[in-house]
């Protein structure tokens, strides 16, 4: 924890280095985007609860609306958690946070998406998908693939969760106080759960761009 003077005549505490919210650059525009976006979404939520009984906002599906904005919220606010002076407890709550908010945000759109793609097909003559359509099967889509994030996170955690790690090599003088994310299986199946939700959920609105007007949600998901 200590390295000589420049007269080498005592020693000297190592200079501590971490993102710190007032002095590093990246850590002041990573704050300031983080809180606009925060405050659109705010703002956004705000329309939806205002109109919420409008005929528009239950058509999209009120509820699952509200879910993903607040998901949103939450994934932009764990920004936060990657700031300042890590901790075990900090390092533990950062990854597991953004991945379970953010699969949530995404497991959102899926349903949003699946729920398109019902709609059209109930709309054929003698289709039996409109047994299909309500606010159960949304629900129950965000529930099971956000679950298995949870569970993922569980296990990383249970078997080797992140810690505080203090690196004493790589800058001479200075302690580099930062994650070491334990598992390295555990860090990488959070991360690729969360690509394989956005890449069936853009798989699934490329395949549904083309519904007609009526239903060109996907198109925008």
């Amino acid at each position: 924890m200590e390295w000589p003077n420049k007269k080498n005549t005592r020693c000297i505490p190592k200079k501590e280095d971490f993102l710190s919210y007032t002095t590093d650059v990246i850590s002041i525009v990573l704050s300031s985007i983080s809180v606009l976006f925060l405050l659109i979404t705010f703002l956004i939520l705000g329309v939806f609860i205002k109109y919420r009984d409008t005929p528009i906002v239950r058509a999209n599906n009120r509820s699952l609306s509200f879910l993903l904005l607040v998901s949103i919220k939450l994934s932009f606010l764990s920004v936060f958690l990657f700031l300042g002076r890590p901790g075990d407890i900090t390092c533990r709550l950062r990854n597991i946070t953004y991945g379970i908010a953010f699969s949530i945000a995404v497991s959102s759109l899926l349903a949003k998406t699946i729920m398109v793609y019902i709609a059209f097909k109930s709309t054929k003559p003698g289709s039996s998908w409109g047994k299909w359509m309500g606010v159960k099967l949304s629900k129950s889509v965000v529930l099971v693939f956000s679950s298995i994030q949870i569970i993922i996170c569980i296990t990383w955690l249970a078997i080797s969760p992140p810690f505080q790690e203090l690196d004493i090599h790589t800058y001479p003088g200075t302690i580099i106080i930062q994650c070491n994310e334990g598992s390295a299986l555990g860090f990488y199946s959070v991360i690729g759960y969360m690509g394989l939700l956005a890449a069936v959920s853009f798989v699934l609105a490329f395949l549904a761009r083309s519904l007609p007007d009526s239903f060109n949600e996907a198109k925008y998901i």
